[in-house]
C-alpha cells in the first residue's frame, strides 16, 4: 500500500535558497521511494512530501532521512510547542485520489473567413433572387 511522509521546517532568515538547493541536490535512492515535492508554505515555511512503496520503506529509511536532515539542521529554526526544528508524521494512503482523465477537445475544422463570410451571405442572395423572380412572374400574369 502507497505510503507517504510529511514533514515540516521553519528556515532561518536568509536560508531558503540554501535550503531549496540542498533538497534540489539530495541523493534521494532509499529503497522504496517513488517521489517527492518540498512545498513552500508561508514565509520560511516548507512542507515536504515524500511518496513511497510501503510504510515499511520508510520505516527503512528513517535512518538516511535522518541523516539527510542533519545535514541543514543548522539552517532550521525550532518550531515551538517542544517539536524541535521539524513536524514529521507518515502513513498508509487510506484513500488515493486520481485526476480525471482529460479527453481529447475535438479539432475545430478551419474556415478562412472570408470563405465563411461569402458562405453565410449565399443563403440570403438566394432568398433575394427567389423573390426578385417571383415578382417578375406577378408583373407578368399582370400584364
Amino acid at each position: 500500500m502507497t505510503a507517504y511522509n510529511v514533514v515540516r521546517f521553519r528556515v532561518k532568515p536568509g536560508r531558503d535558497r540554501e535550503f531549496i538547493d540542498l533538497h534540489r541536490k539530495a541523493k534521494t535512492d532509499f529503497r522504496g521511494w517513488r517521489n517527492g515535492a518540498l512545498v513552500k508554505t508561508g514565509d520560511q515555511t516548507y512542507c515536504f512530501v515524500g511518496e513511497w512503496d510501503s510504510f515499511n520503506s520508510i520505516v527503512a529509511a528513517r535512518p538516511q532521512m535522518i541523516g539527510m536532515l542533519d545535514s541543514f539542521r543548522d539552517m532550521l529554526e525550532d518550531l515551538g510547542s517542544g517539536l524541535g526544528v521539524t513536524d514529521p508524521i507518515s502513513g498508509e494512503a487510506v484513500l488515493q485520489l486520481n485526476s480525471a482523465p482529460k479527453t481529447a477537445k475535438r479539432a475545430k475544422p478551419k474556415v478562412k473567413k472570408k470563405a465563411a463570410a461569402k458562405a453565410a451571405r449565399k443563403p440570403a442572395k438566394a432568398k433575394k433572387k427567389t423573390a426578385k423572380k417571383s415578382k417578375k412572374k406577378a408583373r407578368r400574369r399582370r400584364g
